[in-house]
């Protein structure tokens, strides 16, 4: 499996698991942001060392290129100064390290090949990384809003209650006015009926009362002269 598969593969596994065991998004959101910036770290490190070896490799074909072209000059030399063996050896290596050449050519373009691609996930990670960085604060007060909203909701639910218990209390007092007014009609018809002969007979008395003091004055007055 190549390394941009098995990459693919850890972030689903994380998406997928953060998902099936997510109870607060913006919790989750970070957490996710976390395993991305760890899995970044290790992006970077698998695309330095595929850089490194795209390096090597082109370094190699330059060093085999620079062989190439001395034996050849070699041989140029060898001929000049009537060495037709000397130079034939000189080809031959050449020959040999051209062969050489080939084959580190395709390596260095397979190394290339697999830089770009690494360092092509490499950015696109970190663009990722910073626009779910922006999406996350979006999350964050969605969260924020429907926490704020429940406690409105709770506090209306409150509301409704307390209602409720003034209707309550509103119907005990009627209740209790009701029993009072029915004590009072019960204590007026438990009254006794008033006797007018016996009214009659308290006025005179009392007036009888009255007249006997006002003569027990007179005499006194008259015994004292006054």
């Amino acid at each position: 499996m190549g390394m941009l598969d098995r990459f693919a593969d850890i972030i689903k596994a994380n998406i997928n698991d953060l998902l099936d065991k997510a109870e607060d998004p913006a919790k989750m959101v970070d957490q996710y942001l976390r395993d991305l910036t760890e899995s970044l770290a290790e992006v970077k490190r698998e695309t330095a060392g595929v850089m490194a070896e795209e390096t090597r490799t082109r370094r190699l074909v330059e060093e085999n290129e620079a062989e190439v072209a001395k034996y050849d000059e070699l041989a140029r030399r060898a001929l000049k100064a009537g060495n037709e063996d000397d130079a034939r050896t000189f080809l031959a290596k050449k020959q040999q390290l051209v062969a050489k050449g080939e084959s580190l050519a395709q390596a260095a373009e397979a190394a290339h090949g697999n830089a770009s691609k690494m360092r092509e996930m490499h950015d696109k990670l970190v663009s990722d990384i910073e626009t779910l960085k922006g999406r996350r604060e979006a999350i964050k007060a969605k969260v924020a809003v429907a926490k704020t909203q429940d406690k409105v909701n709770a506090v209306s639910s409150a509301g409704d209650g307390a209602a409720a218990a003034m209707s309550a209390f509103d119907r005990m007092e009627a209740r209790a006015n009701e029993m009072l007014d029915r004590s009072n009609a019960m204590s007026e018809l438990n009254a006794k009926p008033a006797d007018s002969a016996a009214e009659l007979e308290r006025k005179y008395t009392e007036a009888g009362s009255t007249a006997a003091v006002d003569d027990e004055l007179a005499r006194l007055k008259q015994e004292m002269g006054l």
